[in-house]
């Protein structure tokens, strides 16, 4: 079977990927949800015209010169409107969030003020509309604030209260299932045997998951024998997954079954090798509703892969406005050679100078195993297939890791 494009495999992925169901959640509950509807102001806010100070609230006609004496007639605080209309050469005590009184159009800050007795006199003269926030000025009711497809964040939270929204209509979370396979693994902190290796993954794509607003589901390592994964696989539904994501046996090897015990037990396979390095083995099909991706077992394949298939996915059942991972340019840090015929991502450092140029570069070693070049690689640069030998300083496109 032809490798497929990488731009052709996402593509499948995503395809018929609906936002899933939505759920109504308190604003505690809502940091990081994706927002399922627009969201219209039930309120105006201000509601009327507030003073942005303490101060005094006049009538600007009264005041337009310094030293303009006027009689305090009141007070007005936050939360206690003034019950009377501000007449001629009147003058009120106003408090910042107080509402400004009828009658008054400017508030004069008390900096600039001087208390005698029951009359107040103006150091500086007032201003029509200074220090008044008028009504409506930060938005009228039944203006759309915030828009369907947003993941909400901790202001946008706090917009929400404001416009009277105890409760939010988000996205469910997904249900991702995560099945490792391998005899060869064994858990961090126990003594590996002879050939075994210790299982890193689960932990990267977790994380991942969780932050990307999913909801993991841990099924374990399956011993590579087709009932084990087949179980793997029929846990993954009994959870009422969304999404399956296998980590290792996606190759071509005797014991590699996960593509076997996927096709036994009714998945539609779209693909199962992709022209991109690394990543060459990854899977995709469905099962019903739960949509399945199978990632290759060497750790660098396994996140890299996440990040360009999984991620996007999670974001499109959520309905997200950003679903695709956006690409940046940059500027090649050292030389590459030329390359074959599958796309390439590299793991890079990245740096920014001083006027905003971001430089891109790729380590020397890109072997699938290593993982300490990934965690201290910010970006991945592109390559597409049979790209030119590129010198340092040349455009490169970047994607960028999560922090």
């Amino acid at each position: 079977m032809a490798l497929m494009p990488v731009s052709d495999a996402l593509s499948a992925v995503l395809a018929g990927a609906e936002p899933l169901a939505e759920e109504m959640v308190g604003l505690d509950e809502a940091f990081h949800r994706v927002l399922a509807r627009d969201l219209a102001a039930l309120r105006t806010q201000p509601p009327e015209a507030m003073s942005a100070m303490d101060g005094y609230a006049v009538r600007a006609a009264d005041a337009d010169k310094p030293q303009a004496r006027l009689k305090v007639i009141g007070e007005v605080a936050a939360g206690r409107p003034f019950d009377r209309v501000l007449g001629p050469g009147e003058a009120a005590r106003i408090f910042t969030g107080g509402v400004v009184p009828v009658g008054a159009d400017a508030v004069v800050i008390q900096e600039d003020t001087i208390a005698e007795g029951d009359h107040v006199v103006l150091s500086e003269a007032a201003i029509k509309g200074r220090h008044i926030r008028p009504a409506g000025v930060d938005f009228h009711e039944g203006m759309v604030l915030l828009n369907a497809g947003r993941r909400l964040s901790d202001r946008d939270l706090s917009l929400a209260a404001s416009m009277n929204h105890p409760a939010l209509p988000v996205r469910r979370h997904p249900r991702v299932a995560l099945l490792a396979t391998g005899d060869e693994l064994v858990m961090p902190g126990a003594t590996p045997g002879p050939g075994q290796i210790v299982y890193s993954n689960g932990y990267a794509l977790r994380a991942l998951v969780r932050s990307e607003g999913a909801e993991p589901v841990d099924l374990g390592i399956a011993a590579d024998t087709l009932d084990a994964t087949v179980a793997g696989i029929r846990k993954a539904l009994d959870a009422q997954a969304d999404i399956l994501v296998t980590t290792g046996g996606a190759s071509v090897g005797d014991h590699d079954l996960v593509k076997q015990a996927l096709e036994a037990e009714g998945v539609e396979m779209a693909f199962w090798k992709i022209a991109m390095r690394p990543g060459k083995p990854m899977m995709h099909g469905r099962l019903g509703g739960m949509r399945v991706i199978g990632l290759p077992g060497n750790p660098v394949s396994s996140y890299v892969c996440a990040i360009l298939f999984l991620v996007p996915l999670i974001r499109r059942l959520l309905g997200r406005d950003d679903a695709l991972m956006p690409r940046e340019t940059a500027l090649l840090g050292r030389e590459l050679g030329a390359n074959d015929s599958r796309e390439d991502y590299l793991r890079a450092r990245l740096e920014e100078r001083a006027d905003g140029t971001l430089i891109a570069t790729p380590v020397t070693q890109q072997d699938s195993s290593l993982l300490g070049h990934l965690a201290l690689s910010q970006a991945l640069v592109i390559r597409p297939a049979f790209a030119p030998k590129a010198p340092a300083g040349s455009p490169c496109e970047i994607l960028r890791l999560p922090n």
